[in-house]
């Protein structure tokens, strides 16, 4: 039966639900952009060439799976899923390597029998090697 506002408790209830709800993806969609601004802050502070390919790594992973969330993760650029890093970049210049690393932590689904890759080297970004990058993030992401 209708109350003297025209809905019933039931609907009444139902809409403070969706009010909640719509509350939470507010939230989490802010804290989804305040990572990705964080995430390309660190893009932007990097050197060349890392910054060019953390840029196009980011518009992969994007594209790959949007499902994943940016932000930095030890100061480098990740993509999270569930709340877990899944993948990240860190660029030659971090660590004064000779090649910037693209890896993968124990929440991707990249398992392949009894051993498997969870790091790759990166010294440039061809056609072929971003092909590989979105499949291995494909697959990652499950």
């Amino acid at each position: 039966m209708s109350s003297k506002s025209g809905f019933t408790a039931e609907e009444k209830a139902a809409m403070k639900e969706r009010a909640k709800e719509l509350k939470a993806e507010t939230r989490a969609k802010k804290q989804r952009e305040v990572g990705e601004q964080a995430l390309l802050e660190k893009v932007a502070e990097m050197e060349a060439p890392d910054r060019a390919m953390a840029e196009r790594i980011h518009a992969l992973i994007s594209s790959a799976a949007p499902e994943l969330w940016p932000k930095t993760w030890y100061g480098m650029p990740a993509y999270a899923k569930e709340g877990k890093v899944l993948c990240f970049f860190q660029g030659a210049t971090k660590f004064n390597t000779r090649y910037a690393t693209l890896g993968f932590n124990d929440t991707a689904r990249l398992d392949d029998g009894a051993m498997w890759p969870t790091a790759y080297a990166l010294t440039e970004l061809t056609e072929e090697v971003e092909a590989r990058i979105t499949s291995l993030v494909k697959a990652a992401a499950g």
